[in-house]
């Protein structure tokens, strides 16, 4: 067994398995400009953490379980004519999940309050938040089912454990 192998097999042990893979790759790199051996190895532990960060953004854009996927920097502020550009920015800085103060959008449909919401939610996801959306015939569903049903249990669950809930068409029930 090479010493590559040896140390691939020590970084997955450690679960450091995003390292291990890349491993091959940055030992060449590093052999290849000569860098130091903390160099090499802050690139080693750069790569896994990155990898890390990803991982845990798809996780979470997974059970954000978005209907699609429109950031804020696609809404039209300019047809929105109840939202200032100063409301919207500090909609954005996201100040006001910390604060847990809930935020309801009001409006006709197709007024772009599922788009506002929706981007919301992506720009809590890059800042580390944990995120539900669910229309509220979803939620209905799972509340009543949640005994019965180990999905809607599990689901109750996520709902719970969410920095941010994003409940969409709330006006639209009976």
């Amino acid at each position: 067994m090479s010493q590559l192998t040896i140390t691939q097999e020590k970084l997955k042990t450690l679960h450091f398995s995003e390292a291990a893979l890349h491993l091959p790759h940055l030992v060449r790199e590093a052999e290849e400009k000569e860098v130091s051996y903390l160099s090499f190895l802050n690139r080693l532990l750069d790569y896994e953490k990155r990898r890390r960060e990803e991982k845990q953004n798809e996780k979470r854009m997974k059970w954000a379980s978005f209907p699609f996927y429109k950031t804020l920097d696609e809404f039209h502020l300019e047809e929105q004519q109840s939202l200032s550009r100063k409301q919207f920015n500090q909609l954005r800085e996201l100040t006001w999940i910390e604060q847990l103060y809930n935020i309801i959008l009001l409006g006709p449909p197709g007024v772009g309050k599922t788009h506002l919401a929706v981007g919301l939610g992506l720009e809590a996801i890059q800042q580390g938040y944990k995120v539900m959306f669910i229309t509220m015939g979803e939620l209905i569903h799972i509340l009543k089912t949640e005994e019965i049903s180990r999905k809607s249990h599990t689901r109750l669950k996520r709902i719970r454990n969410a920095n941010l809930t994003i409940i969409d068409d709330l006006m639209f029930m009976a």
